[in-house]
């Protein structure tokens, strides 16, 4: 491939569709950097570790740490992994938790094989491609508050499939943590007190929320307040060591059925008794002489892979890491992925044609339209998921796992059950809520995304690790909706391509481009040369705070090292 020129990063014209509710929706994820610049803390405070033994990557300090007591306490990564999702779902609330799902993916040193386990959330079994229509028309906010909003968790059956397959411990034991946590309370962290002060208003109108995380005067707490969250602390210990069982059959499953309905969702305990994880196998594909092991669908991993497929020729190395003809090449690549990403959806009902689409002749040809502009018509429809949460932990014996969890947006649908103590998800929003919605020219993406009973919404998150020789060298992951897929694609690229470790390559600026709205993003960090560059190239360019976190561990024999997201106050942690 040549070194990007006049032709290559030629002026685009502006597309039909400009997608501003798009905008809005993405701007939702820079509201705590936002914050985070108004209220001028240090971004530059470090996140990151260097290990010997283990290291536990995780949105904030208390979740890493829990994992770390794990492995302290001879657990492995797969004890450790569970133990931080535990605990991210008390501390980072917001985002994650027993209400919700999401990725796992391992890599066992035992077997020496990689494993990718779904525990996304499925839609109800009465649900309909039509549930969201109001009055004839469709109402996508249906989708996002309420009981209807709520599909079928799947956090718990995740977590429990993950440790009575690869754990050395019970499910109390690597709760331990997070239930502490809840129970006897936790400072609130910056990016939980803005996420509570920004949704304040929707928060008092649901008992639960409100009792937990307003004040007694309804205003919203302080950085450094404790927070409780007796009910959940409670709920952790009630699920003993048989959490699946406890949380899909019996009292709580026909609690939190009785709660959803109650507030118009259609969700029954036929939907959490028939609710399973999946262990599917993992995507992979070699990049520069490594391979890079991803989530299958209904992840967006894939669409990572394909992206690199793209950049391989191009000697991105010789460019210079965040130069103008660098960033001009990921943008045209980034744009060509969310045009692909749109023949991703759930495998159990849509054939997902993943051998054509990461096959050397798809990746040629993919790369020639990103790089000539012979862009297929009409345009891709626009990514709209977000929210989440990352981890990855990497331990003595070998054993790598990251993972993403999510309960979509800011306190999911807004609802918790008050007995409980559980925030339900609204992941409902991340199918095509109604036929033509979002996208006027009912696209493929769109029928394949459509909402149907028992179905897995497609999902951004992208767990990632690249091997070298058969071993584990990198794990990477990220938050932020669209944005993990491109924040994820240039952390593998800043440590494989230029040799960064992880902090330079977390904390490095980075861009987002999918196609719809037709306008890249660039962080306000990045020098100012680039971003008047890429605008004289003839990019329509938008300067935000932050793009999404993403969280990265480098793996050798006694030499780990790990980096948090300051962007979201992510943490590493290890010993």
């Amino acid at each position: 491939m040549r070194t990007a020129d006049a032709s290559l990063i030629a002026a685009r014209g502006t597309r039909a569709l400009l997608g501003l509710a798009l905008l809005s929706t993405l701007m939702s994820i820079f509201i705590c950097a936002q914050a985070r610049q108004t209220l001028g803390e240090d971004l530059s405070a470090d996140t990151s570790v260097h290990a010997q033994h283990a290291v536990v990557v995780a949105e904030n300090a208390e979740a890493a740490a829990a994992g770390v007591e794990i492995l302290k306490a001879g657990g492995n990564a797969i004890d450790a992994a569970v133990a931080t999702s535990l605990a991210t779902g008390v501390t980072h609330a917001t985002s994650c938790g027993l209400g919700g799902g999401g990725f796992m993916l391992i890599y066992s040193a035992r077997t020496g094989k990689f494993y990718a386990l779904d525990y996304r959330e499925r839609a109800p079994l009465k649900a309909t491609c039509t549930m969201f229509f109001h009055d004839g028309k469709p109402d996508e906010e249906m989708a996002r508050n309420g009981g209807l909003a709520v599909a079928v968790p799947g956090e718990v059956a995740g977590l429990d499939a993950a440790l009575s397959r690869f754990g050395t411990m019970k499910f109390q034991q690597v709760a331990a943590p997070a239930i502490r946590l809840a129970r006897d309370g936790h400072p609130i962290g910056e990016h939980m007190a803005r996420g509570i002060a920004y949704m304040a208003p929707q928060i008092s109108e649901d008992p639960g929320l409100k009792s937990v995380f307003l004040k007694a005067d309804g205003s919203a707490p302080k950085i450094g307040d404790l927070i409780f969250q007796k009910k959940l602390a409670a709920t952790l210990i009630s699920l003993g060591n048989h959490p699946a069982d406890k949380f899909y059959h019996g009292k709580l499953a026909s609690q939190l059925s009785a709660f959803i309905q109650a507030h118009g969702g259609i969700i029954s305990t036929a939907d959490f008794a028939a609710y399973q994880p999946v262990w599917r196998e993992p995507l992979h594909r070699a990049y520069l002489g490594e391979e890079v092991y991803v989530m299958p669908p209904p992840s967006s991993g894939g669409v990572v892979l394909e992206m690199l497929g793209m950049l391989e020729p191009g000697r991105l190395a010789g460019l210079g890491v965040n130069s103008p003809p660098y960033l001009a090449r990921l943008i045209e690549v980034m744009r060509q992925g969310f045009v692909d990403r749109e023949k991703y959806a759930d495998p159990a009902f849509v054939n997902v044609p993943i051998a054509t689409l990461l096959s050397p002749e798809h990746i040629n040809q993919a790369r020639d339209r990103a790089l000539h502009h012979n862009l297929p018509a009409p345009d891709p429809t626009a990514a709209h998921d977000h929210g989440t949460a990352m981890l990855a932990v990497a331990d003595s014996e070998g054993n790598v796992v990251v993972a993403t969890t999510t309960i979509n947006t800011i306190f999911g649908s807004k609802l918790m059950d008050p007995e409980s103590g559980i925030i339900l998800n609204d992941e409902m929003d991340d199918f095509a809520v109604a036929k033509g919605v979002p996208n006027a020219f009912k696209l493929e993406g769109v029928v394949r995304n459509e909402i149907a009973p028992g179905k897995r919404p497609l999902s951004s998150m992208s767990p990632t690790i690249v091997v070298k020789n058969g071993k584990p060298i990198l794990a990477v992951g990220g938050s932020g909706g669209p944005t993990i897929i491109t924040g994820v694609l240039q952390v593998v690229l800043d440590v494989v391509d230029y040799h960064m470790e992880p902090r330079a390559a977390v904390d490095l600026p980075r861009i987002h481009e999918q196609g719809v709205p037709d306008v890249v993003l660039i962080e306000q960090a990045m020098p100012a040369a680039a971003r008047t560059a890429l605008s004289e190239m003839g990019y329509k360019i938008r300067v935000v705070p932050m793009l999404g976190a993403v969280g990265a561990i480098t793996i050798e024999p006694g030499n780990l090292r790990g980096a948090g997201d300051p962007r979201k106050g992510g943490m590493a942690a290890g010993y």
